[in-house]
């Protein structure tokens, strides 16, 4: 069988991982592969970089930037898989991990069947990468996949799909007004179209943990909030039209009441939205609250300060495991240097 793969990677000022990134793409021991990088307007060396591999089977390109949404749209346009693998610029892919993927695909089957696989988070040592399975790592059908998500609030890496040239197509291009949480949305779609999901937990993908990009709750800006909201009302308004249940009406509840500290009180006009929405949905949003061990700070120092503790104080215990972990990766290159 040989499907070719198309492996996408969309790429701005990632000059200290994007040579780990195609070297990782290249690896892959499914043999029929194209790479194509496109690089969204780099202010670093990333696309000189990118472009010293350069050949038959790695396409690299530039565009003004225009974002990640745009750069995966660009590189879908010149993809000729039957298969799309996509992969962001700062993370890998295990060797087999696309050939894992398509060993489990059978004669006569569904091309709308979605793959997906096991991911891990790491910092700076790949060996280091840390596994954390949860409900969606199984086969599921669409309906019971996108509740399971939205009912415990969970994610799926961007690597650890393989999507269809036929699925692909039926979800429709990457929404370019989204500014965060666009791969919840796109895949959303994808999964929707799809007669179900296969996991393949052998199908191994990495993803480096970040400091404070685009994706992270410290700046909160008035663009990204948009963006969630459009998303989370999204996977609501999708898992409703697919299933109407108590269960799922629930689920959505949850999800909105989640959320709702992200939006309040800054975004009221995003709030009320969310409170139509889960009256719609039986239910009620009543204003968020701190959790319990940040509410003294509220007493002393007002909302908005516990608020922002109440984000902060974890990204600072998970620097501090990058801090460790970036003492090991030193001692491990001494070690390799002194032999």
């Amino acid at each position: 069988m040989k499907q070719l793969v198309s492996i996408l990677i969309p790429a701005f000022n990632a000059e200290k991982w994007i040579s780990d990134c195609i070297e990782s793409a290249l690896a892959q021991t499914w043999r029929w592969k194209e790479i194509i990088v496109v690089d969204d307007g780099s202010t670093d060396s990333t696309l000189k970089i990118a472009s010293t591999y350069a050949s038959a089977d790695v396409h690299v390109t530039t565009q003004d930037n225009c974002g990640a949404s745009a750069a995966r749209n660009r590189a879908l346009s010149l993809a000729q898989g039957d298969y799309i693998q996509w992969l962001d610029a700062d993370d890998l892919l295990a060797p087999d991990k696309v050939a894992r993927q398509l060993e489990g695909v059978e004669p006569g089957q569904s091309s709308r069947i979605l793959f997906s696989g096991a991911w891990g988070r790491f910092y700076h040592l790949v060996e280091m990468s840390k596994f954390a399975p949860d409900t969606l790592w199984e086969d599921l059908e669409p309906v019971e996949w996108l509740y399971r998500k939205v009912e415990g609030n969970l994610w799926m890496a961007i690597e650890s799909w393989l999507v269809s040239r036929r699925l692909t197509e039926m979800a429709g291009p990457w929404d370019e007004t989204l500014y965060r949480d666009n791969d919840g949305e796109y895949f959303c779609r994808v999964i929707s179209c799809s007669h179900g999901i296969r996991f393949i937990s052998e199908a191994r993908c990495f993803c480096r943990r970040g400091d404070f990009g685009i994706s992270h709750n410290l700046t909160l800006t008035d663009r990204k909030l948009d963006s969630l909201s459009v998303s989370l009302l999204f996977y609501i308004q999708k898992l409703i039209s697919m299933e109407d249940s108590p269960r799922t009406r629930d689920a959505c509840l949850k999800l909105l009441q989640r959320w709702a500290i992200y939006f309040y009180p800054e975004r009221p006009d995003i709030f009320d939205q969310m409170h139509l929405m889960a009256k719609e949905l039986g239910g009620q949003l009543p204003p968020p609250r701190l959790r319990r061990k940040y509410r003294w700070l509220q007493k002393a120092f007002g909302w908005r300060i516990a608020k922002k503790a109440q984000f902060v104080l974890p990204t600072l215990r998970s620097l501090a495991g990058k801090n460790w972990e970036r003492v090991l990766c030193l001692q491990s290159a001494r070690k390799r240097d002194s032999m």
